[in-house]
């Protein structure tokens, strides 16, 4: 296939994503629920809605015109998707598709159903890809891997396909700058990249650098519209729950507003329920803090994020085609294997 082709192909996609009705997304989204608790309705709009973004034709076309695939010899891409957020590993399916190449794909235990529904749409709407589309538990002889999981799974990665082409991403989040006037529609867009998928990608803010003497009311009252889907989540209860326990156990200091925890601390890193601060005095300090966790960084986001190595707040989860994560062109990758 072509690039034509699969222009028409994916916005067929996008077309039918588009027009899913609400029984159809309630369908899909309890079915996913059913599997992982974490995977609300809302979350599974989200997914789908990224979908449709990157999907967009002008941006399509115009990264697809970036590479060329004409003389690719097809060989068998396996793919370990992470579970942390609804099919986060849409983008590299994409690529992989797109190249020319055969897409193993091996599933997450904690998200198969989105996946696997818009794989097989794709499928539907161009049958030529269903041998091309291959749903597998083990790889046997694939001559290259994409993986993204844990540090702890990283290692293991690495070890097991040490003799083939590979990308394997380790665990990253993101990180916010304030400078302390912000507004609180500015603020209450950072909830979104706080909250969405309930913090779980690592596009989400874990950790915000505020300048020395920050006063969080105004950032805890913009944060109350979070406030009804956190405590409707059973899950996020239970780690807000067990993390106050612990902090008050251990005589932590942390601000606390019923359904968030916000604690100074110098990793970037924090658990669901809560978000660490930094505390800057200069420039200097936030790059110093930037450089230190640069390994750790998935996105940089202000309020005048400059969408090249920062975000505007409420935008982390709205990637663009463009946006590889942890920065590694994957249709390179794929052009020179």
């Amino acid at each position: 296939m072509n690039n034509i082709e699969f222009l028409r192909v994916f916005q067929l996609l996008s077309d039918k994503l588009k027009t899913l009705s609400e029984q159809e997304i309630k369908t899909l989204s309890e079915t996913a629920f059913y599997q992982n608790l974490w995977f609300s309705e809302k979350s599974i709009r989200s997914s789908i809605a990224g979908i449709i973004q990157l999907l967009e034709p002008t941006y399509l076309e115009k990264w697809l015109n970036n590479y060329s695939f004409e003389t690719i010899n097809p060989k068998k891409i396996g793919v370990i998707m992470a579970g942390n957020i609804p099919f986060v590993g849409f983008h590299d399916a994409i690529c992989v598709i797109c190249s020319g190449h055969n897409l193993f794909v091996k599933l997450s235990s904690n998200d198969k159903i989105l996946p696997t529904y818009i794989l097989d749409l794709l499928t539907k709407i161009e049958p030529k890809l269903k041998e091309k589309i291959i749903f597998t538990e083990k790889f046997n002889e694939i001559d290259a891997l994409i993986a993204t999981g844990s540090n702890n799974s990283a290692r293991y990665f690495e070890y097991y396909f040490s003799k083939i082409p590979r990308i394997i991403r380790k665990s990253r989040t993101s990180l916010a700058i304030l400078d302390g006037n912000e507004t609180g529609l500015e603020l209450e867009k950072l909830g979104k990249d706080i909250f969405t998928y309930f913090g779980h990608g690592c596009r989400n803010v874990s950790s915000i650098l505020v300048p020395r003497g920050y006063s969080f009311n105004l950032f805890f009252e913009s944060m109350m519209p979070f406030g009804n889907e956190m405590l409707n989540n059973n899950k996020y209860c239970n780690n807000y729950d067990y993390h106050k326990a612990i902090y008050l156990m251990n005589v932590d200091t942390f601000l606390d507003n019923n359904f968030l925890m916000i604690r100074e601390s110098d990793q970037i890193y924090s658990p669901i329920s809560v978000v660490h601060f930094h505390y800057y005095d200069n420039q200097n300090d936030i790059l110093d803090y930037i450089n230190s966790n640069k390994e750790k960084i998935q996105c940089i986001v202000s309020k005048n994020g400059d969408n090249q190595t920062q975000i505007k707040f409420g935008e982390t989860q709205k990637p663009s085609i463009f946006d590889y994560a942890d920065g590694i062109d994957v249709m390179k990758f794929l052009m020179n294997l």
